[in-house]
């Protein structure tokens, strides 16, 4: 089938060497796993350096691309055992290494700049904007957030400089990726540590209006699961897809067998093979192999979430898997084929020549002078059918040249024999290529461990700063304290009077913007402008560059997910003035952080832990299975700034509205810090920022007043009596 252009990388996971051996001859272009540390996995098997190296090798010799999983966010500490991993990798031949961490990828760019780079998915790349950051970092490829719908990406492969990778199939968060803290704060588990605990999956209760609990009552099982989404399945826009131009389709699943592995990777390179979408009975084979509730979602490429995105394991689900998986491993195991070209000259008075070509190695093998013929001549049929005959061997002819001088005779047996000594020398050759020569990083080791002489020191012109969710609950107190006073962009801009009125002074950018929603960010920036706002919260890396035009004082949010001081020279590098260091750090890893940039701490606040793309107040009341903002039942949210979500333990966590119609999960706990005065002192901490939420006015004051006042200072949270009423 001719195609418009060429086919997009086929991109399968690999948490063991059997499953990438069952991604390789399944027909996967490229295979994705990690080593033992350092990678989001860490769960998986996963490969040891030996395993590494020989999957490498292995990779290398089929014509796969290894992309390998350095995506963790390390410590300042661990950065000189990264980077002599990441050493390894290009040494052993890796293809590309996919990275989370940007001082990480700076490094790897500036003293390896062979290697290609991937930007995770952790790097919540959602737009254009993000894009163009990642390629002046020095990245090739973007790997773009689950939660684009198809218009979003059709702007992203059409204007990014770089590639774009996107996931077709498999389990997707219900938070946008890299912007999870559930599992961290609630589980002590990181997700972006490899170690996510899954507490989406878990139940939880909806805290709604007394009105709606009749109707809550009769939702199906999957509603005690509102954070718990259905596996992604593209398989049925397969045509869509490919018109996009994506550069790969990434199949998410490094948990899974090396049979589901088997499974859906033959569907899909059959289905892009033929450019069409999937059938009935495809669609049925890849939910039998793995699904929640028995089939998938497209919701997010749709552009229509809601709550038939839902999904959760049940006992026939897992009995579908065993059952698929058995009849996958009792079949007929895969064998993949390298195409190999071949040219075989042979004319008068030379010695015949086989050369094969493959993945980028050549050889070639002589024989005898052919001899004038006596009787039938050789014909170039007759060589063509006997150099073919490659079933004992790795490869599968391809193009085929034959140079053959009339009237000549050359035994077959001779033939077999070239052919058999040439395939032996080219699979030996593919099995034997030299590493690539890179400098030694020795110097850079050194660089990483010296002490920091050009960390910022000093005094900070913003030293108190706090962020609101809405003006009329920022007490008259906070004016005099904080330096900054942060308020949500979308809740400026509804109402500016009020909220410079109450002192607010900064913006706070939403999250996530698409490329379809930047006109309208666009419109409330100019707003806050016109207004006389002067500073700005980035929660987004590809946020960065589009507010630089604006003037505003450009502050990083917690959300970038600095926990290096080479992460945060890469911010300074790009015009913000300060940023907060991530609160998964424990304060001797605050410490280690020496950056030229002035970094904060938070100090109070209940932490936002997850960014959802859907509203689940709006599915958990509204009638309409599914919903766009453009037709939309339920505006509860609009009169109700703060909903719950209670867990089995009766925690309350907190959910607020985000530009446009969002959800953040906040934490069921605030972080409180005001009888800890003298280890905040000792972090070194440019300025501190905290969090209001759920808190009145009254209560805010309160919380300023035990973190300002000598009286209230050491008081313990749980005796201060105004967080009893929070």
């Amino acid at each position: 089938m001719i195609h418009p252009r060429p086919l997009p990388e086929l991109l399968a996971p690999a948490g063991t060497r059997e499953a990438l051996d069952a991604a390789i001859h399944a027909g996967a272009d490229a295979v994705y796993f990690g080593g033992s540390r350092f990678n989001a996995r860490m769960s998986a098997d996963n490969f040891d350096d030996d395993a590494m190296e020989d999957a490498i090798r292995t990779c290398a010799f089929w014509g796969v691309k290894s992309n390998i999983t350095l995506n963790t966010l390390p410590t300042e500490r661990e950065l000189p055992d990264v980077l002599r991993y990441a050493e390894k990798l290009v040494r052993w031949g890796a293809d590309a290494i996919i990275c989370a961490d940007l001082g990480t990828a700076s490094l790897i760019h500036r003293y390896f700049p062979t290697i290609d780079l991937h930007a995770s998915t952790q790097c919540a790349g959602h737009n254009t904007d993000a894009a163009r950051f990642f390629a002046a970092l020095g990245f090739s490829r973007m790997v773009a957030a689950r939660e684009l719908s198809y218009g979003d990406l059709k702007t992203l492969c059409c204007e990014s400089p770089i590639e774009t990778e996107m996931f077709i199939h498999g389990a997707m968060c219900v938070s946008q990726s890299g912007g999870c803290l559930f599992s961290a704060m609630v589980g002590g588990r990181s997700g972006n540590r490899g170690a996510c605990a899954q507490p989406c999956r878990l139940p939880y209760q909806m805290d709604t209006s007394t009105a709606n609990k009749k109707r809550t009552a009769a939702r199906d099982e999957a509603e005690a699961f509102p954070l718990s989404l259905r596996d992604n399945c593209l398989a049925e826009h397969i045509p869509e897809l490919l018109s996009l131009g994506a550069a790969s389709l990434k199949i998410e699943g490094r948990m899974k067998s090396p049979a589901y592995v088997t499974g859906v990777v033959r569907i899909y390179r059959r289905l892009l093979d033929e450019g069409r979408a999937a059938t009935a009975e495809e669609m049925r084979a890849l939910s039998a192999l793995f699904s929640r509730g028995g089939s998938f979602t497209d919701g997010y490429f749709r552009g229509a979430t809601g709550r038939m995105m839902r999904g959760i394991r049940t006992e026939e689900d897992k009995a579908a898997t065993a059952k698929a998986e058995r009849e996958i491993q009792s079949g007929r195991p895969l064998t993949r084929r390298i195409p190999c070209d071949i040219t075989f000259v042979c004319h008068a008075e030379q010695p015949t020549a086989l050369t094969l070509s493959a993945n980028g190695a050549s050889v070639t093998v002589s024989g005898d002078v052919p001899l004038p013929a006596q009787s039938r001549p050789v014909t170039a049929d007759d060589l063509k059918k006997n150099l073919t005959k490659l079933g004992s061997t790795p490869f599968a002819a391809a193009q085929i040249d034959i140079a053959l001088d009339e009237n000549l005779m050359v035994p077959l047996s001779a033939v077999n024999a070239l052919r058999r000594d040439a395939a032996d020398a080219l699979e030996q050759s593919l099995h034997s290529r030299t590493a690539p020569v890179i400098p030694s990083a020795d110097a850079l080791y050194a660089s990483l461990t010296a002490p920091k002489t050009d960390a910022f020191r000093g005094a900070y012109p913003y030293p108190k700063q706090a962020s609101f969710l809405l003006p009329d609950r920022i007490p008259d107190i906070a004016r005099t304290v904080y330096d900054i006073l942060y308020l949500p962009l979308h809740i400026f801009a509804a109402n500016p009077r009020a909220a410079l009125d109450a002192g607010v002074n900064g913006i706070i950018l939403p999250p996530v913007i698409f490329d379809s929603e930047w006109r309208a960010v666009e419109d409330m920036l100019s707003a806050a402008q016109r207004a006389g706002i002067r500073h700005a919260l980035i929660c987004n890396a590809g946020h960065i560059t589009r507010l630089r035009s604006y003037g505003f004082v450009l502050h990083g949010d917690l959300r970038l997910n600095v926990w290096t001081a080479q992460s945060a020279d890469v911010y300074a590098d790009c015009g913000l003035s300060d940023l907060l260091l991530s609160p998964e750090l424990t304060p001797p890893q605050m410490r280690d952080v020496k950056s030229v940039l002035p970094h904060g701490i938070i100090t109070y606040g209940r932490l936002p832990m997850m960014t959802l793309q859907r509203c689940i107040i709006r599915e958990h009341i509204g009638d309409a299975p599914m919903t766009t903002d453009r037709d939309n039942p339920c505006r509860y949210c609009d009169a109700h700034p703060i909903s719950v979500m209670r867990d089995r333990k009766q925690m309350r966590f907190p959910i607020t509205r985000m530009y446009p119609h969002r959800n953040i999960v906040h934490n069921a706990s605030p972080l409180y810090m005001a009888d800890k005065q003298t280890e905040i002192s000792r972090l070194h901490a440019a300025f501190t920022h905290h969090i209001f939420t759920v808190e009145t006015a009254s209560q805010a004051e309160a919380v300023i007043r035990a973190y300002e006042t000598p009286e209230f200072r050491g008081v313990p949270y749980p005796e201060f009596p105004a967080f009893r009423r929070l």
